[in-house]
């Protein structure tokens, strides 16, 4: 690989490797400054909307999803991240096409297990509340359990 700062051709300082990711720590030889890379599988996968449109799929539409969600909440980044990653690992196993709405009721089954606050946010925006009686009825199931 080559430095992103001089060109010049890097070495492998140290390589991590987790569910879905490989880090890698690296240094370039010719100006000696470090830099992070990761490697991700590559999916094909397409994801089904409301209206019978496909799209790719984007991890990164996932992420932002989750973070908005989790905006001023004490989750820490790392959380976000890991189940991130344990959605996408579930949504391989679906195939080459997965309906958007399964991907949502994934996203709300994470977020009510790592903050409840973030779940009523993102549930407001992915069931499109209308009132506030649509907050009560979200909040009064979540007291149930």
């Amino acid at each position: 690989m080559k430095c992103p700062y001089c060109s010049g051709n890097t070495k492998v300082l140290d390589k991590r490797d987790t569910e879905n990711i490989t880090r890698r720590r690296r240094e370039c030889l010719k100006c000696k400054k470090r830099f992070t890379t990761y490697e991700r599988i590559e999916t094909n996968m397409r994801v089904i909307k409301k209206d019978e449109r496909r799209e790719p799929f984007d991890r990164e539409k996932l992420l932002i999803g989750m973070m908005k969600a989790c905006e001023k909440r004490p989750v820490s980044q790392e959380t976000i991240e890991k189940a991130v990653a344990e959605i996408e690992t579930r949504i391989r196993g679906y195939g080459p096409e997965i309906p958007s709405k399964i991907i949502g009721e994934m996203v709300m089954k994470k977020l009510k297990k790592i903050d409840k606050v973030a779940y009523i946010r993102f549930a407001s925006v992915y069931r499109e509340f209308e009132d506030i009686g649509d907050f009560r009825k979200t909040i009064k199931e979540l007291g149930k359990k």
